[in-house]
């Protein structure tokens, strides 16, 4: 009883703080005084991650969980009832964080477990990283010999994993130990500088120990790459990932606000992927190749631009979008959006996993480079021609990505720890969808550049999902993005790896159409019934922040919550 109250009272002394920010609320946004509730948060985790650098760390998990837990315990102490709608949106959206949060320490505890049996010598190194974290005195000579001891313990699991009676994990287990234990190399390098040089008593003791350390360190990562997963160390190009399982995905699926079983996302995306492949075949008709799409596909990559010349294109591209959107009343465009937006040209090394564009405030172009092999400048040049070019330009920059992102530093910037892949690429992918309802593509060639794209989106969705039910390999999935959808192989190759290099979660392939397709159907409800216009309707998305998009639905259409809700809007119909 004490507790609650006294989460009741620091809840009432934010909200008082929070009221008193109220003047510097940009026009036409209704206030949250859950606002400071939430920035306290994100300055403390964000404290808390930078503190605990060893991942490893059953310190730092509990320190995470109790974060969570108790901010959990601060919502749930609020009456709900009392909020106003806005502030109802924010205690959702941050309760729904909180419990992934906490659901993903259980899920990346259990992975570490998994990993564990091959480096039962982990909790030394991140037990010293968090004593030396913790300031603590150091003794030299303990330290040595730990040091020697943890050369010893590396040692001899690679001979025991080395005999034949050890049993092989899993190779995507193996690979992500790969990680696990570069990590902990980074952290032990991390450790032992801090002392060195500084501390002379613990240079003369430590030195050769942290040396034999880190060689058996680097042998034992090169033996587990090489012997356990089967590539080189530094290889860069193989494709493995680490599937996360149905349950997972169901999870994952639930925090995201999709009511769908994987399953049936497959089955969707087989749909649209089936009309995507009807309207390839009226535009190849047009252009005189009959039912053959993959011929009339072949045609419009032979039409790229010469070496040199894929920057202006851009640029006029940008400019076309831009005009349409503003003539036609669609988007309000602040003057400031349009004036920042940069071009940069993508490095060699990153176009290995982003072979076509990416964007923001700053789009990276993708072409050849006079470095490449003969190879890879024509699949790079074919890939960015001007007719898949044109979807990708407006998708990066306005309305796409420049233009949500402008928009979110102005308007509740505070909800940007809610960010989701379903609004961030479906917004920029639903223009897609609208842009070509309003024929803006108007020629065959135009029309195959954004069915390309489209199909891609399908194509994501049915490749990592299979991979991650474990169904498919990385191969199958390249296989499905060459002879089904198009793509040049290094190409299809790049947006396999990028799908399972562990820099996106899982989900972050399927939210481009599965996003577009629910802003598509809110649009259909809201401006299709003339209850908004177009650009009312684009307005008040990009003023709400990057949140599922159901929750913007909520929004939108003034839906009366509950402390419980939970995720019932079926935004795609099947059978």
């Amino acid at each position: 009883m004490r507790r609650s109250k006294a989460f009741a009272a620091a809840s009432a002394v934010v909200f008082t703080f929070a009221l008193s920010t109220l003047a510097i609320v940009p026009a036409g946004e209704s206030p949250s005084r859950l606002r400071q509730v939430i920035e306290n948060y994100e300055q403390d985790r964000g404290a808390f991650q930078r503190w605990f650098t060893a991942e490893t760390s059953a310190a730092r998990r509990d320190r995470f969980r109790r974060l969570y837990t108790d901010r959990l315990a601060e919502l749930a102490a609020m009456n709900f009832d009392r909020l106003e709608p806005q502030e109802q949106i924010d205690y959702l959206l941050f309760q729904n964080h909180l419990r992934r949060e906490l659901d993903e320490l259980t899920r990346t505890a259990a992975q570490f477990d998994e990993v564990a049996p091959l480096m039962p010598f982990a909790k030394v190194i991140s037990d010293l990283e968090d004593s030396r974290r913790g300031l603590a005195d150091i003794d030299p000579e303990s330290a040595a010999a730990k040091l020697d001891a943890l050369a010893v313990s590396i040692g001899e699991i690679q001979r025991i994993a080395s005999s034949a009676e050890f049993q092989k994990p899993k190779r995507t287990v193996a690979f992500r130990a790969v990680r696990v234990l570069g990590s902990l190399r980074q952290t032990l390098k991390g450790w032992f500088n801090f002392y060195n040089g500084y501390d002379p008593e613990f240079s003369w003791w430590a030195k050769k120990p942290y040396e034999s350390a880190d060689g058996a360190l680097q042998r034992y990562i090169e033996f587990v790459s090489t012997k356990l997963v089967g590539i080189a160390p530094d290889d860069k190009t193989t494709i493995i990932g680490d599937p996360i399982g149905r349950e997972a995905l169901i999870r994952e699926l639930g925090y995201e606000m999709i009511p769908y079983s994987p399953e049936e996302l497959v089955e969707i995306a087989d749909k649209e992927f089936d009309w995507c492949v009807a309207e390839l075949k009226k535009a190849s008709r047009e252009m005189g190749f009959g039912d053959d799409y993959m011929k009339a596909i072949e045609a419009v990559k032979r039409k790229y631009v010469a070496p040199g010349k894929q920057p202006g294109l851009i640029r006029d591209l940008a400019r076309e979008a831009i005009d349409y959107v503003k003539r036609n009343d669609l988007v309000t465009v602040p003057a400031e959006a349009e004036e920042t937006w940069r071009m940069e040209m993508m490095t060699p090394e990153r176009q290995l996993v982003a072979p076509f564009f990416l964007g923001g405030e700053t789009i990276l172009v993708s072409y050849p480079t006079d470095g490449m092999t003969h190879e890879q400048k024509m699949m790079s040049l074919r890939g960015n021609n001007p007719h898949f070019a044109r979807a990708v330009t407006h998708h990066e920059l306005i309305p796409g990505h420049h233009l949500q992102q402008f928009m979110n530093r102005r308007y509740r910037p505070y909800r940007s720890i809610f960010r989701t892949p379903f609004w961030g690429e479906g917004w920029a992918l639903y223009w897609e969808f609208l842009l070509w309802d309003r024929g803006f593509s108007k020629t065959p060639e135009d029309r195959i550049g954004a069915l390309f794209w489209r199909s891609h989106r399908a194509a994501r969705i049915i490749f990592s999902l299979n991979f991650h039910l474990g169904r498919w390999t990385p191969e199958q999935c390249v296989e499905l993005l060459v002879n089904k959808v198009g793509h040049e192989r290094d190409n299809a190759v790049a947006e396999v790896r990028r799908s399972f290099s562990g820099e996106y979660g899982p989900l972050y392939q399927m939210a481009y159409m599965m996003g577009g397709l629910q802003f598509y159907q809110l649009h259909r409800d809201l401006v299709d019934t003339k209850m908004m216009t177009d650009r009312q309707f684009h307005d008040a998305i990009l003023r709400e922040g990057p949140i599922p998009v159901e929750m913007v639905r909520a929004i939108l259409t003034k839906q009366r919550l509950t402390r419980e809700f939970k995720t019932n809007w079926r935004f795609y119909r099947l059978g």
